[in-house]
Formats: C-alpha cells, structure tokens, sequence
C-alpha cells in the first residue's frame, strides 16, 4: 500500500455534515446561475422571458421554473410583471454576464486544449460554476498567450 491508497483520516460527523451542506450549497449557486444566464438569453432573443419558455430550454416542469423564479426574485437578480415575462434586475444581468463569459472562457480552453467544441460545450456546462478566479484567471492568460 503507497501513500495514495491510504485512506483520508476519518472525519466527524460535524465536519463530513458542513462538507455535505457546502456541495449542496454549491450546487444550488449552480443551478440559480443555471436560470439566470437562461434568462438573460431568452432576453436578447425574445426581450424577455416567459416563465413556460424557461421551463422548456431548462427541461423542467413549470412548476418548478416558477419556484426558481420566485427564488431569483427573492435574491434581487429578477422581477416580473403580471401578463409579462420575467426580467433581470442590475444584478441578475451582471450575473448573468459573469456566468456566460466563464463558460466562453471553459468551452475556449477546452477546445484549446483538443476537446471537441460539442463536447466542451457539454463540459463547461458543469465546470463553469466550480472554477475558482484563480483558476479562471489562468485559463485567460493561456488563451491570450496561445492566441
């Protein structure tokens, strides 16, 4: 048995529950900055978005895009009005910004680096939400650098 295949110390019941809630915490900062950056697109296509179109390109019930507007709506990223669609804030559409540039950035590195774009296009789509700045920022510099 090397180093490498020893087993991590074992951890308490405190400190493997925060590990836990801290991914479930990062999944559900995914999945917000899932719609907001949908939102955003829908936008520049249609001039808003419509909760029923959300749902569609999200692939999920109606019900459950109008939960994750209502979220949107409680953190200030969206607002909407009744017999209209749903709308950015100043916040949400930075976040927005922010969300597609960092998958532009993962999709170009990728692809940089050999991965198929259809392939990195799926790839980034999980990526893009766990890499750190530091990271990002490396990515930009090889991308410039190799440009």
């Amino acid at each position: 048995m090397t180093e490498h295949d020893t087993p991590p110390p074992e951890a308490t019941p405190s400190e493997q529950a925060g590990r836990f809630a801290r991914a479930r915490e990062a999944q559900a900062k995914a999945i917000l900055e899932d719609y907001v950056e949908m939102i955003g697109d829908l936008i520049a296509v249609h001039g808003e978005a419509r909760v029923a179109d959300i749902a569609e390109r999200m692939g999920v019930a109606h019900p459950t895009a109008t939960k994750a507007v209502a979220r949107l709506k409680r953190e200030g990223l969206a607002t909407s009005r009744p017999y209209r669609g749903v709308f950015l804030t100043e916040e949400g559409a930075a976040l927005a910004d922010s969300v597609r540039a960092r998958h532009r950035t993962v999709v170009d590195l990728l692809v940089a680096v050999g991965v198929p774009r259809e392939t990195a296009e799926v790839d980034a789509e999980g990526i893009e939400h766990h890499v750190s700045r530091r990271s990002l920022k490396a990515f930009e510099a090889f991308l410039a650098a190799a440009g």
